[in-house]
């Protein structure tokens, strides 16, 4: 099977080809269509389901999926989430979340002047493409869980979805 995922970026492309071993997986650029520092679960879901359905459109893939990472608010604290979509040849649609974790003060203030996360991470780590290894999950668990693991679990729950309509 020809999995494409919108998204050139080497964690999310991992977390898909573990779950989908046997197959075969491309990454894609694929537009989110929503802002790139989405700011709420619909925007950050909004955007995983644009990446999906335009990886499913193109004619050689049998599932097309999006990741989209974000922040969301609850009651004046911000956390960290993460959206996955796979969409089929059949255009069903399957949705899935996964972890979310309060991001510090710092951070949220750097979020509150337009800034993005994966460029506050960088500064506030003082590393260089954080998003691209373990991710801002990575930063704030210590290394016990890291965006491709996190991202996993997400694709896991879509997989599951799917294979469970078969």
């Amino acid at each position: 099977m020809k999995i494409y995922i919108g998204s050139l970026n080497p964690t999310k492309i991992e977390s898909v080809k573990r779950i989908f071993a046997e197959d075969e997986i491309i990454g894609v650029e694929a537009q989110s269509k929503v802002a790139a520092q989405p700011f709420s679960d619909e925007e950050t879901l909004e955007g995983a389901i644009n990446r999906a359905r335009e990886c499913a459109a193109l004619k050689k893939s049998d599932i097309g999926i999006g990741l989209e990472g974000g922040v969301m608010e609850i009651e004046d604290e911000w956390y960290l989430c993460n959206w996955g979509v796979l969409v089929d040849q059949k255009e069903n649609v399957y949705k899935a979340s996964g972890a979310r974790i309060p991001l510090p003060e710092e951070i949220k203030k750097g979020l509150q002047t337009g800034r993005e996360l994966g460029e506050l991470i960088d500064v506030y780590t003082e590393k260089t493409d954080v998003r691209k290894r373990e991710g801002t999950i990575g930063v704030f668990t210590n290394g016990l869980v890291k965006r491709e693991e996190m991202f996993g679990h997400v694709v896991k729950l879509l997989r599951g979805q799917w294979l469970y309509d078969q």
